[in-house]
């Protein structure tokens, strides 16, 4: 199968992402928590404009079951996912509206996320989009199996957080992969390039966004901005 392909190029920019820093502070349990502030803060708006592109998916479906579908995937993102970041809320200490009332645009987010509305408005065919948005739960759900099948988090406030991605994404998976396989089988040489392309480059968009978080990453014209108004 084509996923099948494109799940195996993915796997060492996955195991990069389960090395790096924010991932293993969730392993130890004691990630900085002005990181996990930064990253709800980016997420809460990542998810909303993810519902909003499943939105565009639909128009691109004849299947009714498949519109079915995403119509409950967007309850699922923009009601469901909460429960995951509510465990990094209390983790944090702080109520969560609290700590994503002042979300941003921070620059890795603000890319991926026009990574995938480029595709699902420059392409007829929903596989396109698909294959830039599902390493989003295909990465969490990869990860969640890493962290359980090497860890054991008893006692790690933020094993929720794991749980929930290990269990949560199996569904979603099998839809993704259906439609895109089934345009792979009659897709040119040039559109499997483009959908290799949209998986690998959201897969490095997932680990830029995680890194975004533990960085802190801010746009630099604020920074210059700060300079510029301390000298005036």
């Amino acid at each position: 199968m084509f996923t099948d392909e494109l799940k195996q190029q993915a796997g060492p920019i996955i195991e990069s992402i389960y090395h790096d820093d924010f991932i293993q502070g969730i392993i130890r349990g004691d990630i900085d928590k002005e990181a996990i502030r930064h990253y709800l803060k980016a997420d809460h708006l990542y998810l909303n404009e993810f519902a909003k592109i499943y939105s565009l998916l639909i128009a691109k479906l004849d299947d009714r079951d498949g519109i079915n579908f995403l119509l409950g995937q967007i309850d699922f993102v923009l009601n469901g996912e909460i429960e995951a970041h509510q465990t990094m809320a209390a983790y944090v200490g702080e109520d969560y509206e609290k700590i994503i009332r002042d979300g941003e645009w921070y620059p890795s987010s603000d890319h991926y996320i026009k990574h995938m509305y480029y595709n699902a408005l420059r392409y007829d065919d929903a596989s396109f989009t698909i294959c830039a948005m599902a390493p989003c739960p295909y990465v969490y759900q990869q990860l969640a199996l890493k962290i359980t099948e090497r860890h054991d988090l008893t006692g790690n406030p933020l094993k929720p957080w794991v749980d929930f991605y290990t269990v949560n994404m199996d569904e979603l998976m099998v839809h993704l992969d259906g439609w895109v396989n089934s345009f792979a089988e009659q897709a040119t040489e040039s559109e499997l390039d483009i959908l290799r392309r949209n998986f690998l480059e959201s897969c490095v968009h997932e680990r830029r966004f995680f890194n975004m978080a533990v960085r802190q990453e801010v746009w630099e014209f604020h920074v210059k901005d700060s300079i510029i108004n301390s000298r005036n």
